[in-house]
């Protein structure tokens, strides 16, 4: 099956820059792609829309956070499923996951193959990545991927996922992190600085985070015009 139109869903407004800036790069004058913020509502509606107009395909693409405790910062997920919190396990297309994982290891990049868990909250200590892991066994987790599948299944179309671990299952997400992030996705640098201000030792967490963010993005950044190239 060839796939000719991908639909792009990400949690963040930098991730969606990150397909724009590939597309231009490819000749791709409108790559459709929205940002559906940290809610899977949002995304399942988002990629609807997609489909609407005339996407073929879905993917959810962007950071995650790590739950297996072998994953590091940068590292790229290509899942072959994603499991939300009350058991449903929705599969990715094969024939779409091969063709991407053939053509990521062509660019030098080593997809890790596995389950990612759909989450309407952050895991955000690495208590409760601990407990995911144990309970799920899926590799890493995100919230907005189980949205994408809804609208995939819904639809009868294939989807893939596509993450890169921004925080690893051994770090905490400082809760200054958690406040700067905006509902469409955005990034608040005022109400980033207020909470530093009421919590300074977060500080050193947040400067790890922001660094572990850039090695996902960095990966993102190199798989991106992949998945154009391969659609």
């Amino acid at each position: 099956r060839h796939v000719t139109r991908l639909g792009f869903v990400t949690g963040l407004k930098a991730e969606s820059k990150l397909i724009a800036r590939a597309a231009r790069r490819a000749g791709i004058v409108a790559p459709a792609v929205t940002c559906a913020g940290a809610n899977a509502a949002r995304a399942q509606e988002t990629a609807g829309r997609l489909l609407g107009d005339g996407a073929q395909a879905l993917v959810s693409f962007g950071l995650c956070g790590g739950l297996d405790p072998a994953l590091r910062p940068g590292h790229l997920i290509l899942a072959d499923a994603v499991l939300d919190r009350a058991g449903t396990r929705y599969a990715t297309d094969t024939d779409l996951r091969a063709r991407c994982f053939v053509a990521l290891r062509d660019a030098s990049l080593s997809p890790v193959v596995g389950p990612i868990l759909g989450a309407d909250q952050a895991a955000a200590n690495t208590r409760q990545k601990a407990s995911l892991f144990t309970a799920t066994r899926a590799v890493a987790v995100d919230m907005e991927s189980h949205g994408v599948a809804k609208a995939a299944a819904a639809a009868g179309v294939p989807f893939l996922v596509m993450r890169a671990v921004a925080d690893p299952a051994g770090r905490d997400i400082p809760q200054a992190a958690l406040i700067a992030l905006t509902p469409e996705g955005g990034v608040r640098i005022g109400a980033a600085i207020a909470a530093l201000l009421r919590r300074p030792w977060d500080l050193a967490g947040m400067l790890r985070l922001a660094g572990d963010a850039r090695a996902g993005m960095r990966t993102l950044d190199r798989a991106a015009p992949v998945l154009l190239g391969g659609g």
